[in-house]
């Protein structure tokens, strides 16, 4: 992966380049050379992780490896394992997901030698799981504290080898807490022996901590002055070892770093002022020398003394006495005598060294502390443990910190051994289990060599030398070596040689020098030191040193020996009661280069972590196991029967749910308390189909709630822009209750728009409007407002190139949007908007002004901090731009006039500098939205299945489609009225009885060509498959059509109503709603032409027209300026018409009807049951060749009836209705047709 290309190519989930074998498992023959050469194959090709079933293989690249960034974590976010290649991030998901489902703590334990990049993945751990985690301030402010822990603790305790540039000195077992919901509220940190030694002294080629390097380089200049800081080779304890610089550490930065880590854990100015005043401090102490005279130590140089002195808040005189001599202390019978004893040179250095280590030592453990107390936690429910600890190590000088360190890690071996290896292959013969055992090295008997007690280990023995000494020298030292020799050298794993004594670790045989061993376990520090430092005028230094210096002291003194002992002990015990996963680290060289493959150093650490043992018990055994009740608690979802609980018995619920997913019987093995499943793949079956499951329900659970805060979001939205308009405007009636919808264009498919907004730039609305011009001529503009600008987009023909007198589309007008000055408005109904700018007005005429004003009111107020001025007058002043050319350039003005006259529709009437623009009355100033009808219209809206178009009429010339959701608005604020039944002559309404009828209406009809276009289905919200359509000759006795040469300006007076025509209607109604089925009234009834039931047709066919207000057809010509059209649609018209497939099936009797019953109630026959059916059309009316086209698209739509769901609550019954149902078809405004059909 050098290259980026490599890198997008290698990630992809599809056509994913091969490099060996992701899992090893997988591997065609287990050796140690096959494990390497695939480790080889991969780590060449930059793939540095690779499984062993569970357990995760790393491999050091020496180099800031592509994919660990944003993309990777969402890749691995809940994805399965075999989803992806490998990664730690596979690892660390697994981890978090378990401890969420089966509630248990979990941990993993990262092990390798140093330099093999165990830090790296536990940083990458901490990463992962705080990105994925739950969000909130407080549990940020954890996120914050874990990630910032590690430059801090780094800098304190990380320090250059000959392995490792930044190697662990200390080892840290970090728990991450979460609450029951998985966000990270806390956290706590356990460390384990620092190596203090290093303040002091160290190898050829190694640093100190970086600390100490980062003060010297990163301090300002007022801090250097106050602290003394010169030059890196001026202080003792860094210019030993004649390594100052790293190549891949800036010190300079990282020390701001540290700095800032501080902070963020919450340490004060103050605090962190003292904390690199004793840092300075000790570098300062490690300067002062000291010469012999008269056999005993005196300072060199007491002008050394003053700065550590002062640093630390001490008496230099005081300092001086207390680094040269000692008090110790005498029993005789029961009296206590002390005396000073001076000490020589070497106990002096000692002295002052143990000073140096004792305060590094401290202000680590108060760091620890400090980012302890910042996550501290009241009680503990669920944790991950991530233990990053210090690899084995095998120098060419092998002392007691490694003697220490190579303990843990054989500690941490025998984990892994007992979990992965020996555990496993006992609980398979426990459970009864079918098993062929495989040998492997059990390392307890190295354990048991250094810790035990009966027989004593080296442990042991160490402690009880210390316990004896009483000077500084080198004869504890022996003496420890004869009682090694004469207690353990028979054992196996143990050899002794003249300067110290060899183990045989897991990793291989380790040289320990015994020089200086005793000294470093007793790790004492003498009580004239805690004195001195408890003299001191600092009170922060005062509180590192809180020891009880008069407390008696009872038994032997706490041993380094012991202390690490103890704390693998418990973090051991600590570890076993979570569920462990693996990381096993391995550093390909030494050179610390990338690309390098050193294979006799990889094979040894193939064999010494035990790989090949561990892949042949993954193989042979079982990927998976679970008690019955955990696994039945984890796939209880996947079926009825088990879901919530299983009542019976256990197995047999584990066996039920493993058939239900058709489980191979070879893939799993039911033991006495256990489920054991051999494949992964099997597992991750249950896993998809278990996500499958809640995925479902998980849907349901969103789609109500985006449903309840859309609604509410909606109302709010709604009430907002009322209130803008509230008592200053009139309202329109069907503009007043209706949806917000925002995108009118379809702006997702609409690139040829988009090109002129920027990139991912967010659509709040965007419609068709009438832009008048300086004559005011309309122009249709598309208006798109966003949270920046307003656009005005509009068309314009190429005039010259390849595309010449092509339309494209051109940005007309860009307007940011704090710098519109006010919208103007007038207080009448109509639709017309000025938006002032400080360059020129633009008028524009919308139909959803409302919903526009309050979108551009809230970004405005966004952009600004201020309202939006809104200006209401029936008398409107415009701005004109300014003319570039001619010798009126200039921009001057207009006015728009608004007067009251009639109707919903604005006239206009332009003259040379004024426009007037006449609308009759709208609702009243101080009408408000109802919730009851934006709840109606929601709930139409959704059992229709598809967004509005269009909810509101608009301008002249504007097409206007009906949709589902828009009629559904419509009937919520008026019911549709019901047609009374009037199938006998005896019900038929007198010709005088006839309301007074235009003489146009009465005039003969024109024949006139009628066709059904286009037929569609209800197939989803926005796709409709279209069915054949074709046309078909109409006969005039269909009804009256639209006379020739009619046209917008005809138009009929308001109807009136007859109470007696309702009586009448409702004694019909309950006539028909008690005949029996064997009554003489049966299937739809036919309107005639002529007498009561045409009468009473176009009576409440204008009623309805009358109290709604005028729909607009697609050629500007209003519902009454249109004339009439068909009102019969029959069954041959819908057949001649290519009406087939599910459409007639629509139209069929079901086949589960009786065959009589079907044959008496075919729709053929004229005799049937109808429902009320929204048939839906967008009419273009034109004129050609003196004859009018109807141009047709039109879509099925199903209503529910409520009178039909009533009597039919079984909505899987299917029987005729025993009363008449009407149809609704739709031109434009509503027209009545009747169709035989039955409900299916």
């Amino acid at each position: 992966m050098g290259s980026r290309g490599h890198y997008r190519y290698h990630w992809q989930s599809h056509n994913v380049k091969h490099s060996g074998v992701d899992d090893m498992v997988l591997l065609s023959k287990i050796s140690e050379d096959g494990i390497v050469d695939n480790l080889k194959k991969r780590y060449m090709d930059d793939y540095i992780f690779t499984y062993i079933g569970p357990v995760l293989i790393s491999v050091n690249p020496f180099k800031q490896m592509p994919y660990f960034g944003e993309r990777e974590i969402e890749m691995y976010q809940g994805a399965a394992q075999y989803e992806n290649p490998p990664h730690i991030y596979a690892l660390a998901d697994n981890m978090y997901r378990n401890m969420m489902i089966d509630r248990e703590n979990q941990c993993v334990i990262i092990s390798g030698e140093s330099g093999a990049g165990k830090t790296v993945a536990a940083k990458y751990i901490m990463g992962y799981i705080s990105k994925v985690s739950g969000g909130g301030p407080r549990v940020q402010h954890v996120k914050d504290i874990i990630l910032q822990s590690n430059p801090l603790l780094e800098a304190f305790g990380n320090a250059k080898t000959l392995r490792n540039n930044n190697s662990s000195r200390f080892g840290k077992y970090f728990e991450i807490q979460f609450s029951s919901g998985g966000e990270p509220d806390g956290g706590k940190i356990s460390n384990f022996l620092l190596e203090k030694s290093r303040v002091v002294t160290r190898n050829p080629g190694e640093r100190s901590f970086h600390i100490f390097y980062q003060l010297i380089e990163g301090a300002s200049g007022e801090q250097k002055k106050s602290l003394g800081i010169t030059s890196l080779d001026y202080y003792s304890y860094l210019n030993q070892s004649g390594s100052y610089k790293v190549d891949d550490i800036n010190d300079k930065s990282e020390f701001l770093e540290t700095v800032q880590a501080m902070d963020v854990i919450g340490i004060s100015a103050d605090d962190r002022s003292m904390v690199l005043q004793i840092v300075a401090g000790v570098l300062h102490v490690g300067n002062i020398t000291f010469r012999e005279s008269g056999n005993y130590a005196a300072v060199e140089s007491e002008e050394f003394l003053a700065f550590p002195a002062f640093l630390l808040g001490i008496d230099q005189d005081r300092l001086k006495e207390k680094l040269t001599s000692r008090k110790m202390d005498s029993k005789w019978g029961n009296t206590k005598e002390s005396i000073d004893v001076t000490l020589n040179v070497e106990q002096a250095c000692y002295t002052r060294d143990a000073l140096s280590k004792a305060l590094h030592s401290r202000v680590f453990d108060y760091l620890v502390e400090s980012i302890n107390r910042a996550m501290v936690k009241d009680h503990q429910e669920l944790n991950i443990g991530v233990l990053d600890i210090y690899g084995f190590e095998i120098f060419q000088k092998n002392g007691f910190e490694q003697f220490c360190i190579n303990f843990v890690n054989e500690k941490l071996q025998q984990i892994f051994i007992e979990l992965t290896l020996k555990a496993e292959q006992e609980e398979y013969v426990q459970e009864g289990i079918k098993w062929t055992p495989i040998d492997y090295f059990n390392n307890k008997i190295v354990c048991d060599l250094i810790e035990s007690k009966s027989p004593p280990g080296i442990m042991c023995i160490l402690d009880d030398v210390c316990a004896t000494m009483h000077a500084v020298g080198e004869g504890a030292d022996q003496t420890m070596l004869q009682k090694l020799r004469m207690q353990i050298n028979t054992h196996e794993h143990f050899n002794s040689w003249n300067q110290g004594f060899i183990i045989h670790h897991y990793a291989g045989k380790v040289s320990y020098d015994a020089d200086g061993f005793c000294e470093r376990n007793r790790d004492v520090l003498f009580t004239d030191l805690i004195e001195l430092m408890q003299s001191s005028e600092i009170s922060f230094i005062r509180a590192l040193f809180p020891e009880n210096l008069n407390a008696e002291k009872k038994g032997r003194p706490t041993t380094a020996g012991s202390k690490i002992k103890k704390q693998a002990n418990d973090l051991v015990s600590t570890l076993m009661k979570c569920t462990p996963h693996y990381i096993r680290c391995i550093k390909p060289n030494e050179t610390k280069k990338p690309k390098d493959w050193e294979e006799s150093r990889v094979k040894h650490q193939v064999e010494y972590l035990g790989l090949k043992e561990n892949i042949r018990v993954r193989r042979a055994g079982y990927a998976y196991r679970r008690v019955f009740r955990k696994f039945l608690n984890r796939y209880a979802i996947l079926t009825k029967e088990s879901w919530p609980t299983w009542r019976g018995d256990e197995k047999q619920g584990v066996l039920h749910l493993l058939r239900s997913v058709n489980m191979d019987q070879d893939q799993f093995q039911l033991g006495k308390t256990k489920i054991f499943i051999k494949a992964p793949e099997s597992l991750f079956l249950l896993e998809e189909t278990r996500e499958r499951k809640f995925d479902g329900y998980a849907r349901t659970i969103q789609k109500a709630w985006r449903k309840y805060m859309a609604r509410k979001k909606y109302v709010q939205m709604r009430e907002e822009a009322s209130d803008l308009l509230l008592n200053r405007k009139d309202r329109r009636r069907h503009s007043l209750n209706r949806n917000f919808i925002g995108d009118y264009l379809g702006m997702d498919d609409r690139p040829e728009l988009r090109q002129f907004l920027a990139k991912r730039e967010k659509i709040d609305f965007a419609d068709k409007v009438t832009k008048y011009d300086r004559r005011f001529k309309g122009i249709k503009r598309d208006l798109i407002l966003t949270p920046k600008s307003v656009y005005l987009i509009g068309r314009e023909k190429v005039k010259q190139g390849p595309e010449k007198g092509q339309v494209t589309e051109v940005l007309k007008r860009k307007i940011d949007v704090e710098k519109i000055l006010a919208l103007s408005l007038s207080t009448l109904q109509d639709d017309f908007i000025i938006l002032h700018e400080q360059e020129y007005d633009s008028l524009l005429e919308c139909i959803f002004k409302t919903e526009f004003i309050s979108l551009l009111a809230r970004r405005f107020e966004e952009k600004t901090q201020r309202k939006l001025p809104l200006k209401f007058n029936n008398t409107l002043e415009m701005k004109l731009k300014k003319e570039n050319w001619g010798f009126m350039s200039g921009g001057g003005s207009r006015q728009v006039l608004f007067v009251q006259g009639q109707g919903d529709v604005a006239v206009l009437k332009p003259s040379s500098k004024s426009l007037q623009v006449s609308i009759g009355p709208g609702l009243p100033k101080n009408t408000r939205p109802t919730r009851k009808g934006f709840s109606q219209s929601r709930s139409n809206m959704s059992r229709n299945h598809h967004v509005p178009s269009r909810a509101a009429p608009g301008p002249p010339g504007r097409p206007v489609g009906f949709s589902a959701a828009s009629l559904s608005f419509t009937s919520s604020i008026k019911p549709f009225p019901a047609f009374p039944p009037c199938s006998r002559p005896s019900e038929r309404r007198p010709e005088e009885h006839q309301p007074h009828r235009q003489p146009e209406e009465l005039a003969a009809s024109q024949p006139e060509a009628s066709a059904l276009r286009q037929l569609h289905t209800p197939v989803s919200a926005q796709q409709h498959q279209p069915v054949a359509a074709a046309r078909r000759q109409q006969p005039a006795a269909a009804g009256p059509g639209l006379p020739e040469g009619s046209g917008p300006g005809r138009c009929r007076g308001p109807p009136t109503f007859s109470p007696q025509a309702s009586t009448r209607r409702r004694t019909a109604e309950a006539g028909a709603q008690t005949q029996t089925p064997g009554s003489a009234v049966q299937g739809p009834v036919r309107v005639r032409r002529s007498g009561h039931g045409r009468a009473q047709l176009q009576h409440r066919r204008r009623h309805r027209h009358h109290q709604r207000g005028r729909f607009r057809m697609v050629d500007g010509t209003t519902s009454r300026e249109a004339g009439s059209l068909p009102q019969q649609l029959r069954h041959q018209d819908l057949e001649a018409a290519g009406c087939q497939g599910d459409a007639m099936r629509l139209l069929r009797p079901p086949p589960c009807w009786p065959r009589p019953l079907r044959a008496a109630q075919s729709p053929l026959s004229g005799r049937g049951n109808t429902v009320r059916l929204f048939f839906h059309c967008c009419l273009t009316v034109t004129q050609r060749n003196a004859q009018l086209r109807r141009q047709t698209k039109h879509r099925f739509c199903w209503a529910k009836d409520e009178a039909f769901l009533q009597r039919h609550k079984d909505r899987r019954g299917l029987s005729p209705l025993s009363t008449e149902q009407t149809i609704y078809c739709i031109y434009g405004s509503l027209y009545s047709l009747y169709l035989p059909c039955y409900i299916l």
